[in-house]
């Protein structure tokens, strides 16, 4: 990663103290790059940050993207925006898609505004796989996409559509990322939402049965943390202007079975509790706006950012369990 291109300059992480963020921001710290967060707590984690507390590189800002002087305050001074905050979830989309549009396109778009205003050179923001929506095809292209299948989809969708018109409209270059199913060390496994690996984890180390969204048989691109904040630095810090105002899946380019994802999840934690590999895995039926399969075509990102994904799903596992075996 070139990320030496950014020293001297200031980059913005917006949802900073959420999982994806506070990586990115303890990569950026790490290289003694000044770091700006932005986040308004709502699913971010004060302790994700306490480390970089009182890092002379890192200034917080507790602000909210719905807020457009929160915006304009936190890009204030920044050269780069790696805009990450947002609501995810396709569930919680549905239970709610009046808030999940208002943080998802209304900040998104407060966001952009305050960029070109503040004269920030790149807006690099997390775009979807849930984009992809009912196209069938595999592995998914970035030039094809279907019919979005949920209020969140639809949402990351317009972030897509509205980032080109501030390129073509007011000249701010923009890069989205197209995540698929990232996981991690400080993806939280609690509430409603939690994403199925952090969840599973936490089930299996509390000796309680995971419980599957229909037989099994679907399966995702599964990507670990490393790999995402590779993409988001070389998407930073790309020269070649090909590589800009454009979208790009950020996977590792394999997929996995939800059975047979708990199964390894069963092994690996085995080695710490040998009692897990005798625990029962369960079923219940699928949920309303899941896409059955995900597989990214990775062919893009390696052209034109040479992304070149370290972790595939076991190695990131074996990495993901020892954290949470240690923080849980």
């Amino acid at each position: 990663m070139n990320i030496q291109l950014l020293r001297d300059k200031t980059v913005l992480v917006t949802g900073g103290a959420g999982f994806i963020g506070s990586n990115l921001c303890e990569t950026l710290l790490s290289n003694n790059i000044k770091t700006i967060c932005l986040d308004n707590f709502s699913t971010g984690k004060r302790k994700n940050i306490t480390p970089f507390i009182n890092n002379n590189n890192f200034n917080l800002i507790e602000g909210d993207i719905r807020s457009l002087d929160d915006c304009k305050k936190a890009c204030d001074g920044a050269d780069y925006i790696l805009h990450q905050a947002a609501l995810g979830s396709v569930p919680r989309s549905i239970n709610d898609p009046i808030t999940t549009n208002d943080v998802n396109v209304s900040g998104f778009l407060n966001m952009l505004v305050a960029a070109r205003d503040t004269k920030v050179k790149r807006f690099v923001y997390a775009a979807s796989s849930s984009t992809y929506g009912d196209h069938k095809a595999l592995p998914k292209v970035e030039d094809t996409i279907g019919k979005p299948l949920s209020p969140y989809a639809i949402t990351k969708y317009v972030n897509e559509l509205y980032a080109n018109i501030f390129h073509s409209t007011y000249n701010l270059d923009t890069v989205g990322l197209r995540y698929f199913n990232v996981f991690g060390r400080r993806q939280d496994p609690n509430g409603a939402y939690a994403a199925v690996i952090p969840k599973f984890v936490q089930q299996l180390i509390n000796h309680e049965s995971p419980i599957i969204n229909g037989n099994g048989s679907y399966s995702r691109d599964f990507t670990y943390i490393d790999n995402v904040i590779e993409m988001n630095i070389k998407a930073m810090t790309a020269t070649n202007s090909e590589a800009l105002n454009t979208v790009y899946n950020v996977a590792y380019g394999k997929r996995t079975t939800l059975i047979e994802l708990a199964t390894i999840l069963k092994t690996y934690l085995s080695e710490f509790d040998s009692s897990i590999s005798k625990i029962e895995i369960k079923y219940k039926e699928n949920r309303i706006g899941d896409i059955p399969h995900s597989l990214a075509s990775i062919d893009k990102a390696k052209k034109l950012l040479n992304y070149n994904p370290e972790f595939d799903i076991k190695n990131g596992l074996k990495e993901a369990i020892n954290w949470y075996w240690k923080n849980l």
